[in-house]
């Protein structure tokens, strides 16, 4: 393709030349018919030859690229808004167009045009500005029901299995209301996903993006055992969502290709389809709420569910190892949260009633500090908290 423009750049660039070179002025043309005219009329058309020959392909397929790329990263309802607005621009362009028609020329020819393509890339550029403000107006008049009505004639399904795996299709499910949650591989590879969504707690289509499927990939297939593990459960994980999953789960091929960081990629898909993003990282997390992106965290939405406790309260706990300070108990709730019992450590094994004397909120969860009560004994057929 590329040579076939070459060579057609070539032929325009001789063209050009030979019509630049017979154009008529007072004095001729621009080269008389002596020899070293023809020599210098054969140079000027090889001249032009070349320039059309390297130029073109840089004024058509490079931008032709450059503009198909960005409208295979559009999502469908903006790229329908942007066409819509540009129609709309254009038709308004020309009913104003056309009286400027009668300005003589060279007005009459170029008022027009211009003023077309001033309103077609106006309405494309407002349309897209406000298309979320143009979907509410459309609902609110009754021409657009709501999600589930708008997306109803294309149920949105997986598109394709990842490049180095069988994972099944699913089957198309209508859209929940509430936003596309795109999924960081720090979630999958956490495995608590699929329960999180069984609960209901999650509303909205799943978007799983083709990047993160080929960034679980390389870890599976690494040389240490530890990350190939954790790979291989983050995409059983994605198996198990495309089977059972109550919320539609989509994986796009949606791409950033000018960004390299996988986090960076993330937060750029979840802006351009207004939607939040999923993860357990911290640093992700971060990021993402920087650049205005909501962010949902399975940690603090485990840390959120767990019990909480006042000081004061009494619970019946079992140590199971020592703490870090001297005489210190460490015991742990079913739900995981971390029991340091003062003066606990000469009670290894052994359940104790305990009263709880503060709680410290950390990164990594809540722990609470107790002491045990006077009188405390092992008691036959007492369950740990």
């Amino acid at each position: 393709m590329t040579m076939f423009v070459r060579v057609l750049g070539a032929i325009l660039g001789a063209i050009i030349a030979v019509q630049l070179a017979t154009v008529r002025g007072p004095s001729g043309g621009l080269f008389d018919s002596s020899p070293s005219g023809t020599a210098l009329f054969a140079a000027w058309v090889a001249a032009w030859l070349a320039v059309g020959f390297l130029i073109l392909p840089y004024l058509t397929i490079v931008p032709a690229g450059w503009l198909v790329q960005r409208i295979q990263q559009l999502p469908t309802g903006e790229f329908v808004t942007a066409v819509a607005g540009l129609l709309i621009g254009l038709m308004m362009g020309l009913l104003l167009g056309l009286p400027l028609s009668n300005f003589p020329d060279p007005y009459g020819t170029l008022l027009p045009i211009g003023t077309s393509a001033v309103m077609g890339l106006g309405m494309l550029g407002l349309t897209v500005a406000k298309r979320h403000d143009l979907r509410m107006a459309l609902e609110g008049s009754g021409m657009l029901s709501g999600r589930a009505d708008h997306a109803a004639p294309e149920p949105r399904t997986i598109s394709h299995a990842p490049a180095s795996g069988s994972l099944p299709l699913a089957t198309g499910r209508t859209p929940t209301p509430g936003p596309d949650i795109v999924i960081d591989s720090s979630v999958f590879i956490d495995g608590r996903l699929p329960d999180v969504v069984a609960s209901g707690f999650v509303i909205g289509t799943l978007v799983v993006p083709r990047f993160v499927l080929e960034e679980m990939q390389r870890i599976a297939d690494s040389s240490d055992t530890a990350r190939r593990n954790r790979g291989r459960r983050g995409l059983e994980v994605v198996a198990g969502l495309q089977k059972e999953s109550q919320n539609p789960v989509e994986v796009t091929e949606q791409d950033f290709p000018d960004l390299r960081d996988v986090d960076a990629k993330l937060v750029a898909l979840a802006r351009a389809r207004g939607g939040a993003i999923m993860t357990t990282d911290f640093n992700l997390n971060r990021v993402a709420s920087v650049q205005g992106v909501r962010v949902l965290n399975l940690h603090h939405l485990a840390n959120a569910v767990k019990q909480s406790f006042l000081p004061g309260e009494r619970m019946r706990v079992k140590v199971v190892q020592p703490g870090k300070e001297p005489g210190q108990g460490v015991a742990y709730l079913a739900d995981g949260t971390m029991i340091v019992v003062e003066g606990g450590g000469s009670h290894l094994e052994r359940e104790l009633e305990v009263t709880v004397t503060r709680v410290l909120q950390t990164v990594a969860g809540k722990m609470v500090f107790a002491h045990p009560r006077a009188g405390n004994g092992s008691r036959a057929g007492d369950a740990p908290a």
